[in-house]
């Protein structure tokens, strides 16, 4: 069976989504290709155990491997990682444009190259403040910065204005971008895997496996918008891209569950918006989801806090410190292999970084009222105090128990060949009609939430391959 195009967008996320979006609404004929299944916002509890089965590959469970793994999830459903994640949203920090622009030579990477883009974003999906009364965990955080004189923001969340009791609806690709592009006449083919690409007689064609049934693609361009996991692994696996998978970038982060004596959680809070990021320093502090499975997850090294979960939980929140990783990783394809290896040697600057920043988060939420913070490393803790916290061991790899939901820098974008996959558009080095539009183009770790960056960039790049930019 054989389904054509004039271009096949490969992966529906927020880089698919835009571009299939765009080109379609330039007349194009776009098929935009998805392996996961087509679900509804609302087909389960937001940041449940059944949203992880229905939405995450592997049911969320993977990890690059390494002296200290790291675990991620990758969103494997119809909108990507839109469906399942905070939808917080920033734009790229300016020093990090400016340090690609100079290590991988990328051209129109400024802040007032990628403005109009990002504006463009901001005016099709609406960014929303969250009331500073939504979650308790996160006005802790912002209390306990205030009073060691840190800074503190809010980020914006993409999402619908809530009621001041309650968020908005997420602004998921499936509530946005793809319904658009399906409106201007792309066609949409979920549930269907790409094995591999090849270039024959001017066309691509994509070899693909829908239910038990082979299916080819043919497309006269091709954008792959995968994830910086599975974009290289298909570069790899089809013979091309160079060095595709020769880098992995990440945010390594590390847990820990802190305990109040009064109420700072409940049912359906999802992710706060508060954000800690102290002057001069590398880590930075924020809120993570603190249902009660998320922190019995959290709590695994602590066997007494453990069994209170189930009684306790409303008292607990769980927040993060994170790092822009310094370290290296790779991704590999194993011949017979479905998935590919994936590795990340996590640097002494990442946990020297990340185990500064325990202690600091620890010792802002003691001044936030905290009665006890319980750190998700092995050997470490529970504190009692801040002094307590600040006479801890450092953060070693056998110790540490690191975890990212931001993955980037697998196929770098820019005109350096011995360093980039891509040029600074997004197209594949040495291949005609091939594009990239996913966090594999970033060039290193942007430091924060990369989706931002990841549609703005995506757009521009389908305007370039339109020749409107």
């Amino acid at each position: 069976m054989t389904q054509r195009s004039q271009i096949a967008v490969i992966g529906s996320g927020p880089g698919g989504a835009v571009a299939a979006c765009a080109l379609a609404e330039a007349g194009r004929d776009v098929l935009l290709v998805e392996e996961g299944p087509r679900l509804a916002l609302e087909s389960c509890r937001p940041f449940s155990t059944e949203e992880m089965v229905q939405k995450y590959r592997h049911g969320g469970v993977s990890a690059a491997l390494g002296s200290c793994p790291v675990a991620y999830v990758e969103g494997r459903v119809v909108g990507g990682g839109s469906e399942v994640n905070s939808a917080l949203y920033h734009r790229a920090p300016v020093d990090r444009l400016e340090e690609w622009t100079r290590r991988f030579r990328v051209e129109a990477l400024s802040e007032k190259d990628l403005a109009a883009q990002s504006e463009a974003i901001e005016a099709d999906l609406t960014m929303a403040a969250d009331s500073s009364r939504l979650h308790p965990a996160g006005m802790r955080l912002a209390q306990g910065a205030e009073r060691l004189g840190l800074p503190c923001r809010q980020a914006l969340r993409m999402a619908q204005a809530g009621d001041g009791r309650t968020a908005g609806q997420r602004q998921a690709m499936s509530k946005t971008y793809i319904p658009r592009a399906l409106q201007a006449g792309c066609r949409l083919l979920e549930e269907t895997r790409v094995l591999r690409l090849t270039w024959a007689a001017g066309r691509w064609v994509c070899r693909a496996r829908r239910g038990g049934a082979s299916l080819d693609i043919e497309a006269e361009k091709v954008f792959l918008a995968c994830g910086a996991i599975q974009t290289p692994h298909l570069l790899r696996r089809s013979g091309l891209g160079g060095h595709a998978g020769a880098s992995l970038a990440l945010h390594p982060t590390v847990k820990l569950v802190a305990e109040f004596a009064d109420e700072v959680n409940g049912p359906d809070l999802g992710v706060a918006a508060q954000q800690v990021k102290p002057v001069g320093m590398r880590y930075g502090f924020g809120c993570s989801l603190s249902s009660p499975s998320n922190l019995a997850l959290a709590l695994l090294d602590h066997p007494e806090a453990l069994t209170r979960v189930a009684a306790d939980w409303r008292r607990m929140a769980v927040y993060y410190a994170m790092v822009p990783g310094t370290g290296c990783g790779e991704i590999r394809s194993l011949p017979a292999c479905r998935d590919p290896l994936v590795r990340y040697r996590a640097s002494a600057d990442d946990l020297g970084g990340l185990g500064e920043g325990l202690r600091r988060l620890a010792e802002l939420l003691f001044a936030a009222g905290a009665k006890r913070v319980y750190p998700s490393a092995g050997g470490l803790g529970p504190w009692s105090s801040a002094a307590e916290a600040g006479g801890a061991a450092a953060l070693t790899s056998s110790d540490a128990r690191l975890i990212t939901i931001h993955l980037m820098g697998s196929c770098p974008m820019g005109e350096d060949r011995g360093l980039c996959v891509a040029d600074s558009f997004g197209k594949v080095h040495g291949s005609d009609g091939l594009w990239l539009a996913d966090a594999s183009l970033l060039c290193g770790p942007v430091g924060v939430n990369p989706q931002g960056t990841v549609m703005a960039l995506s757009r521009r790049n389908a305007l370039r391959a339109l020749g409107k930019l």
